[in-house]
């Protein structure tokens, strides 16, 4: 057995010599002597060269999505949300379950004592759920201030001077069409630059802005003292309803929207008290 063993070692040693020779003029090009070792040590250094390549393209390229069994990034994201409802389950069952603790100490005649340690206990690391119970008393001045404020629209306006307004030219213009109660033209038409800014003539709280087909985008500003100005045929409303405004602050945008519009303008109005008023009386346009 260790004859042939040698001999086995001995034919893997042996060289070979490999030729390429022109076929035309028989002279050789080149040549190179090998043995079967040599062969067997490059075929196996190039396997292990794939191999290394093979594993390192699938591991740090998206083809390892295609290896049967590995998670796509669907069933990944759905395993960091299922990871997710877990925690949260798992949290809301100690929370029960400490409910639970407390309420077998109350009905088993426990002191006060070990229900408050119990719920100190629980209460550890939640801080975000610690709710302050208030007085009898509070819950009724609370009450009664709501009440009171529930349809106050100027609510947070500081009340001015009742006998003085300053109010703000909400643009920059010529007057087109003034006011005339008798031709029910409760407002002013003020032809301005297009995409010209419009501001709030007073301070207020925005209580409408919609579309309507006649007028286009019409946002409303609510004032103290029953006062409300009416924006109309604008191209864009710049505020929402609930909004808090200053004078002078931009609310819209000057546009030509709505049925009733003739080119790019503003038509402004001021109501006091379900009155209309003439703008003209308390601010001067060009």
């Amino acid at each position: 057995m260790a004859k042939e063993k040698v001999k086995l070692w001995d034919k893997l040693k042996y060289k070979y010599k490999l030729s390429v020779i022109n076929e035309t003029s028989y002279e050789g090009v080149f040549n190179f002597r090998l043995s079967l070792l040599h062969v067997l040590m490059a075929l196996s250094g190039l396997s292990v060269i794939l191999v290394t390549l093979t594993i390192l393209l699938v591991a740090f390229t998206g083809l390892r999505e295609f290896i049967p069994g590995y998670p796509d990034g669907n069933l990944r994201q759905k395993i960091a949300g299922n990871a997710i409802r877990v925690d949260s389950l798992e949290e809301e069952l100690n929370k029960r379950d400490r409910f639970m603790k407390s309420l077998q100490v109350m009905l088993s005649g426990g002191d006060s004592t070990s229900v408050a340690r119990i719920r100190k206990d629980s209460l550890k690391g939640e801080h975000d759920s610690i709710r302050f119970q208030i007085s009898q008393q509070e819950s009724e001045f609370r009450a009664a201030m709501e009440e009171k404020e529930r349809f106050n629209l100027g609510f947070g306006i500081k009340e001015p001077n009742k006998d003085y307004y300053h109010f703000f030219p909400p643009v920059e213009g010529i007057v087109t069409n003034s006011f005339d109660e008798e031709k029910r033209h409760f407002g002013t038409d003020i032809v301005a630059k297009s995409n010209a800014k419009v501001a709030a003539a007073l301070d207020g709280v925005v209580i409408f802005t919609d579309w309507t087909v006649k007028t286009g985008y019409v946002i409303l500003v609510q004032h103290v003292n029953d006062l409300v100005s009416v924006y109309k045929h604008n191209s864009t409303l710049l505020k929402q309803q609930g909004d808090y405004v200053r004078a002078g602050e931009v609310i819209a945008i000057v546009g030509n929207t709505g049925e009733e519009s003739s080119g790019p303008h503003l038509h402004f109005e001021l109501w006091r008290a379900g009155n209309p008023l003439n703008l003209e009386n308390f601010m001067k346009f060009k």
